[in-house]
């Protein structure tokens, strides 16, 4: 009898699993970005445990219209907004891609906001000087490195979110509340609820995902080798994608319970219902270094660091999507593997939208309070995108062999219809 296994196998899977994860790694980190976080510790404070079973029930839909997104991008070989030209009239593609550029710049704008006032925190420096300063230098790597360095760099600025699930575990928790409020879902029908429901559902469900996903997808297959019509997507690649986008979203939606949880046990429990500076944000984390001297200083420092890493991660993403987007529409070289004087109009919607999105941050808007404002225009965006790219994956027309299938088509809706009710009551109940 064998005593002992070659752990040689076992080892190279785990690698071959980790050379899996890409897009959806990407994609899922970049969801809980500023406005995330924002969103989700006000959900917290606001309602207590009111609000933790969005986590759970949002995930399978988080997944299945993430997964749809990059079959579009696989299949077709190209971006959303490029199938969109192709099958359908100027005025949808006009329109899709105008929702995804506006939503996106007052995006950044919060996000370079939100950084700011963080390093704040921590250093005596300007507002104005710290937004300039995140803003060079997220352009500079986004301009002036290739894809495959540019990534490598987003998937470690993703361990930024450990700070929270290890918060989680380390106060303590009145388990049996927080299992049955995770599992069973509680609904308040007053403006203040569905408002920031709306803003949980957009801030999770974004529309920059689904464009960044499928462009990233088309950039890693076109790494590897040129892909024109599909023809080189089989369903093997079909299926690293989604252990790829199961693995990030899975990711993403544990880290928004956890956000959601803290911000219940930790501000909620001590009296705090509205979060209105970076600071107040920041107690959240003040019981991962209770036992240290000076704690509260160093719950700001692991919040500025998660808060800017973040924010690093997510502003070139948002940038990125909408100049895919808008590259796509006018028939624009568009590729982060290209060097600036190859794609001029790729790189000038990134440049533009970013100082755009800097320049929000100069006309009185509270920084932290325009994060859950992003997150809620976001929900009310999705809901015609969603729409459009239910569509564009169940037609065999256009996706011939590779169109959704019953249980994706089925998800893919129900999210449409709910983010529709979402927005919808929100404006009722105003």
């Amino acid at each position: 009898m064998e005593l002992s296994q070659n752990p040689k196998p076992r080892k190279k899977k785990f690698w071959k699993f980790l050379t899996v994860l890409g897009p959806g790694l990407t994609t899922g980190a970049a969801d809980d970005d500023p406005s995330g976080i924002a969103t989700y510790s006000q959900t917290g404070a606001q309602f207590g445990y009111g609000q933790l079973w969005t986590a759970l029930y949002m995930l399978p839909f988080m997944i299945a219209v993430q997964e749809a997104c990059a079959r579009i991008g696989m299949v077709k070989g190209k971006g959303i907004a490029a199938v969109v030209k192709e099958h359908y009239s100027r005025p949808v593609l006009y329109a899709v891609v105008g929702l995804v550029v506006v939503a996106n710049t007052i995006n950044i704008g919060a996000d370079i906001g939100a950084m700011a006032s963080a390093a704040q925190l921590l250093i005596p420096v300007h507002f104005v000087v710290l937004t300039l300063l995140f803003t060079a230098i997220i352009l500079l790597l986004e301009i002036f490195t290739n894809y495959k360095t540019y990534s490598r760099i987003l998937k470690w600025l993703a361990i930024s979110l450990l700070a929270y699930p290890i918060t989680v575990f380390i106060v303590d928790q009145p388990w049996p509340t927080v299992l049955r409020a995770t599992i069973i879902p509680h609904f308040e029908l007053n403006f203040a609820f569905v408002f920031i429901i709306t803003g949980v559902l957009g801030t999770t469900i974004s529309p920059y995902m689904f464009f960044w996903q499928a462009s990233q997808e088309v950039e890693e297959e076109n790494g590897r080798h040129p892909i024109k019509d599909g023809r080189l997507i089989s369903w093997k690649r079909i299926r690293n994608m989604r252990i790829d986008n199961t693995a990030g979203m899975l990711i993403s939606e544990f880290t928004t319970w956890c956000i959601l949880l803290v911000g219940a046990t930790v501000l909620h429990g001590s009296g705090v219902r509205d979060i209105n500076t970076a600071a107040d944000a920041a107690k959240a984390l003040e019981p991962l270094v209770h036992s240290f001297p000076n704690s509260g200083f160093l719950a700001k420092l692991i919040f500025s660091i998660g808060i800017i890493g973040l924010g690093l991660l997510a502003v070139p993403v948002l940038s990125g999507s909408a100049a895919y987007a808008v590259s796509e529409a006018f028939s624009w070289k568009a590729s982060l593997n290209l060097k600036l004087g190859k794609a001029y109009g790729f790189y000038g919607v990134i440049i533009v939208a970013t100082l755009i999105g800097l320049a929000i941050n100069f006309i009185g808007i509270d920084p932290v309070k325009a994060l859950v404002y992003a997150a809620v225009l976001n929900g009310v965006a999705a809901v015609p995108l969603l729409f459009l790219i239910g569509r564009i994956a169940m037609s065999k027309e256009i996706m011939g062999e590779y169109k959704s299938g019953l249980l994706s088509n089925i998800l893919v809706w129900i999210t449409f219809i709910a983010m529709g009710a979402a927005a919808v009551a929100m404006f009722y109940t105003i």
